[in-house]
């Protein structure tokens, strides 16, 4: 495997991970993007059938103008037959004769197109209907979608319990925290006052010892 083919190979497997990652996140949105993607394959198989019905009845123009060649060519090799116009009469068989196996050939061309028409006139339907049942699926996916989130907000205002539980347990956290920095604060202040009263206790034991007694 050269180097190119390796490149390919690891940027299809990142545009593969990126699209499960979408169909994971949302599903519904790389469905529409597939039914529009079938959408515009069943206008171009309407239009493909289209254009065999045109042939088709190209084919069967086509059919009836070399019949009515060979017949006009027939009643003139008549005509010519009894006119005693030896030359004129070989010349109208000789068309007639051409106007009939060209007659013959576009019939089973007409009939072929007819019968490739039916066959793609049946796989655009199961195309539509196919299209239709993934259109319908999508609606689907899109009520259920709808009522989880309608059910999840509702839950929300009529049971909200693991909100407010949330919201406790903030308020609980908060209420602990102030009852230890309470606690920090007075005995800061009790060790500081004890420190207060022995400097105090201190400072007036020398007083009386420097003061001479009379």
């Amino acid at each position: 495997m050269n180097v190119l083919e390796r490149i390919k190979n690891a940027i299809t497997a990142d545009v593969h991970e990126l699209l499960d990652q979408k169909e994971e996140k949302n599903p519904l949105s790389l469905l529409n993007q597939y039914l529009r993607q079938c959408e515009q394959e069943v206008n171009k198989a309407h239009k493909l059938v289209e254009r065999q019905q045109l042939l088709k009845n190209q084919f069967v123009r086509e059919v009836q103008e070399a019949e009515a060649k060979a017949a006009k060519r027939s009643r003139q090799a008549e005509l010519a037959q009894q006119a005693n116009e030896q030359e004129l009469y070989q010349f109208a068989i000789l068309e007639k004769e051409q106007h009939e196996t060209r007659a013959a050939k576009l019939k089973e061309s007409a009939a072929q197109a007819e019968k490739d028409l039916t066959e793609l006139e049946q796989k655009y339907e199961q195309m539509k209907h196919k299209l239709k049942d993934m259109q319908i699926k999508r609606m689907e996916l899109m009520g259920r979608e709808n009522v989880a989130r309608a059910h999840r907000k509702m839950d929300q205002v009529i049971d909200p319990s693991s909100l407010i539980k949330k919201t406790v347990f903030k308020f609980d956290e908060l209420e602990n925290y102030m009852d230890r920095l309470e606690q920090k604060v007075n005995a800061d202040y009790y060790a500081s006052s004890m420190e207060v009263k022995l400097a105090k206790l201190e400072k007036d034991w020398k007083k009386e010892e420097t003061t001479p007694s009379v």
